[in-house]
């Protein structure tokens, strides 16, 4: 199939980019196919954010969405940052100290999966193919090395690599250019910043992994547009940072997660039992006692900012989104950021269209200058030492001077700090490690994997090759480790990773059923020999209101 331009990723950036695309296309009266490819079973399905919506992009791509029926309902009403100091006690810090970029005013509370439905259907109205349940499974290439599309997988290929009685081929949709809008560590994003080198003389992409329920709690409890974020306990406990957030919803709804930097080094730390414990907590527990937990998930977040930001172009296409790293972290917020890239990079290939319809296969230089030149890149130039400062000093030192940073010089610093090690470079080894006990689930606040894993309706086709693949099969399990030494038994939050015993033989087993597609593993494996790669389309989550 031919298409125009060819959208890899039907979330915030990659729908951004084909409503503006086509936006764009009607006001001049021309004609352009656009198609997106979306791996889950539907538009939203694979969606997990927080999520605190800054509408800056969204009043620029559609000005009347209020009347369109975007679901932006719960404008945000209380804004409050906490210092966790124990299971019992924290510090609310005062309003003037909190970074200005953490301030919520005028955003909104919303569920990102179903802001990222209506933009689908905004997409749709608009003229835009949209493939659910298809996933680009490989790059297409012309002769002189340019993009030339992508190839969605093979439908019904048994684990032995046999076709089975379902099978159907996949496709090859080619385009003149083709946008790649995955989401954090996206597969074929990860290859093309390999083979064009576009992170060269950057730092490192960061990352953290972001663990999210939805619960119904008691009316009396419920305070719509409440907003509060916290630090310190019990990460703190191990050395480790991130953040909490608990959302006050519509509808009797909160939503409580936990983001764990992926830069933590104590091989025994599990993200997900951080975040059973944290709901612990007496100001958190009091809100959840007596409500009922609805939904779970987890998803991997990219924070390194402008300076593990790769160039976002390469001859035939763009890399766009979280799938390049938009993300802006002092805000702790991507979506308005993504939803921009991608209405730049729309806005970038209309105007090598007008200028010539056949173009093709070209790098899009012109990006990087409407880039430039965008109030994007000057969020994110702002925010450039935000990351580094909390890894380099820590919670309160890094603290300190982002509270400088942002709130007195406003982010023109005359320096800019780098965080130059890799997340999967700084685990140490379980001998060298700490260990962590971690209570057991009372099944009331804490919960174990396996419930978890259910509530957030994730299904693969059990037949089908393995989409977590070993380079090397003989690690990252070693026959000389303790059985507990493995750490993506712990890293995960699906439960995919077991190291089971078999014939009095230790052996590294990947429930690959279970897999939320976080691709924590994919980020933080310290041998970098797990690579996730795409199931069969459809498979994986299906989150509701996530």
């Amino acid at each position: 199939m031919d298409f125009d331009v060819v959208i890899v990723g039907g979330g915030p950036a990659g729908l951004s980019t084909a409503c503006r695309l086509m936006q764009l296309a009607a006001e001049k009266s021309e004609e352009i196919s656009v198609v997106v490819l979306e791996k889950g079973s539907e538009i939203g399905a694979h969606i997990l954010s927080g999520a605190i919506l800054e509408p800056t992009a969204i009043n620029e791509l559609f000005p009347d969405w209020k009347e369109k029926g975007a679901p932006l309902h719960t404008q945000v009403t209380g804004d409050e940052m906490h210092f966790y100091t124990s299971m019992e006690k924290s510090i609310k810090v005062p309003n003037f100290m909190i970074p200005k970029p953490m301030h919520n005013d005028g955003n909104y509370i919303v569920s990102l999966g179903n802001v990222t439905r209506w933009l689908g259907e905004q997409a749709e109205s608009l003229g835009v193919e949209i493939f659910p349940g298809f996933a680009a499974a490989e790059i297409l290439y012309n002769d002189d090395g340019s993009v030339a599309g992508v190839a969605t997988g093979d439908m019904g290929i048994g684990a032995d690599g046999k076709q089975k009685d379902s099978f159907e081929p996949g496709m090859e949709l080619r385009a003149k250019y083709t946008v790649f809008a995955e989401g954090c560590r996206g597969h074929l994003g990860k290859q093309l910043i390999k083979k064009y080198h576009l992170d060269e003389g950057k730092s490192p992409q960061h990352y953290g992994i972001g663990l999210k329920e939805l619960w119904t709690i008691d009316k009396d409890k419920h305070q719509p547009g409440l907003v509060v974020h916290g630090a310190g306990w019990p990460l703190g406990e191990s050395g480790a940072t991130g953040g909490s957030f608990l959302y006050h919803l519509e509808n009797q709804q909160v939503v409580v997660g936990l983001i764990v930097d992926l830069s933590y080094d104590n091989a025994h730390l599990s993200p997900f039992d951080e975040f059973q414990v944290f709901k612990h907590h007496a100001s958190v527990k009091s809100v959840l006692e007596g409500g009922e937990r609805i939904s779970y998930g987890a998803r991997a977040i990219v924070k390194g900012g402008l300076n593990s930001l790769p160039k976002m172009t390469f001859p035939g296409g763009l890399i766009v989104g979280c799938d390049a790293g938009t993300l802006n972290f002092s805000k702790i917020k991507g979506s308005h950021t993504a939803m921009k890239s991608g209405m730049i990079a729309a806005e970038t290939l209309f105007e090598e269209f007008a200028q010539n319809k056949e173009s093709t296969g070209k790098d899009l230089e012109a990006f990087t200058r409407n880039f430039e030149d965008s109030w994007l890149y000057k969020e994110l130039h702002a925010s450039r030492n935000f990351g580094p400062a909390m890894h380099k000093f820590g919670t309160y030192l890094g603290g300190a001077f982002n509270y400088i940073d942002q709130n007195i010089v406003k982010g023109k610093m005359p320096f800019t700090l780098t965080d130059d090690v890799a997340d999967h470079d700084t685990l140490k080894t379980a001998e060298d490690s700490n260990m962590i006990h971690y209570p057991r689930p009372d099944g009331k606040f804490s919960f174990d994997k396996p419930s978890s894993v259910f509530l957030s309706n994730t299904n693969h086709e059990e037949d089908q090759p393995s989409h977590l693949t070993l380079a090397d099969s003989s690690i990252p399990i070693s026959t000389n480790l303790p059985t507990w030494a493995e750490p993506a038994q712990r890293y995960c939050p699906a439960g995919v990773y077991e190291v089971i015993e078999k014939d009095g033989e230790k052996q590294f087993q990947i429930n690959s059923q279970n897999c939320v597609h976080c691709k924590t593993c994919d980020i933080k494996d310290p041998s970098q020999n797990i690579t996730w790669v795409v199931p069969e389309g459809g498979g994986g989550p299906n989150y509701p209101n996530m």
